[in-house]
């Protein structure tokens, strides 16, 4: 029952965690596809295209670049749902580009503004444009979503922490007469604790473990319901979520069980009943 008890805690803790991890993620991928057009001026000579690519892709901030000529500029533009303009126009309106797309690290406000600066300053660069609402508002949301989320699992751990205490705690309340038992007939303390703690390691581990399988479980099946979280999915976070899972179910656990072996000891006999 004590197992069962821990494991239930920790799935919650597991879930609440696996969902900050997707939100992390989330937030991240949609900075990093947030796109940057450098606008330029005339048809430039492929030795000049050339060299203002490498200019680009050789910034710190640039995480993907790509050369968007007429022609492919006029494909996204129809692409996008407009009507063509063939009937009013014979030429193609549309300028040569450099799209680039910033690593999320950057991506804020002050940061992009300098880097428009800076790249409008070039020769051939006419304009630098980018979703500067877009981007404010992508930034202020993220950093409310992290602070709620990171809220809600602080608190959720402490809850965790307190009803796995309790849990062991009741568990440990029906070994109290064996734990004095073993006292008044010579027993030292840390042979009466050893093997209580640990029990408390292996069911700990064991609890810890079953948590994070349960979480697996349920994330693959929510991939298999919704196949967009496979966008956001994050091996190496979810990795160190489950083996903290298992690290915190054996350290709470081992902690009320010694604790709760060394008050029974303490105690006097009468006060068992």
């Amino acid at each position: 029952m004590s197992i069962l008890g821990v494991t239930l805690v920790l799935l919650i803790l597991g879930v609440i965690g696996t969902l900050v991890i997707i939100a992390n993620k989330m937030g991240s991928h949609l900075k990093e596809n947030v796109e940057v057009k450098v606008i330029l001026r005339g048809d430039l000579n492929p030795k000049d295209s050339v060299a203002l690519m490498q200019y680009i892709a050789a910034k710190p901030y640039v995480r993907s670049v790509d050369y968007v000529n007429k022609d492919r500029a006029r494909k996204i533009y129809l692409g996008d749902g407009n009507e063509d303009w063939n009937k009013v126009l014979d030429y193609n309106p549309l300028p040569n580009a450099i799209y680039f797309k910033v690593k999320k690290d950057y991506l804020n406000t002050d940061t992009l503004n300098s880097i428009k600066a800076n790249l409008e300053q070039q020769t051939f660069v006419d304009e630098v444009t980018y979703q500067q609402a877009l981007v404010s508002k992508l930034t202020n949301n993220i950093r409310k979503a992290s602070a709620i989320f990171l809220g809600i699992a602080l608190i959720l751990a402490l809850v965790a922490i307190v009803l796995i205490d309790n849990t062991i705690k009741l568990a440990m309340f029906s070994n109290r007469f064996l734990i004095k038992t073993m006292q008044m007939v010579g027993a030292t303390r840390w042979f009466i604790a050893r093997p209580m703690n640990i029990r408390a390691i292996i069911n700990g581990s064991i609890s810890g473990g079953i948590a994070a399988l349960v979480v697996w479980l349920i994330l693959v099946l929510a991939e298999g319901i919704v196949p967009e979280i496979k966008a956001v999915h994050d091996n190496g976070a979810l990795a160190l979520l489950f083996f903290g899972l298992i690290l915190l179910g054996i350290c709470i656990t081992l902690f009320s069980t010694h604790r709760s072996v060394i008050k029974y000891l303490r105690m006097k006999l009468d006060d068992l009943y």
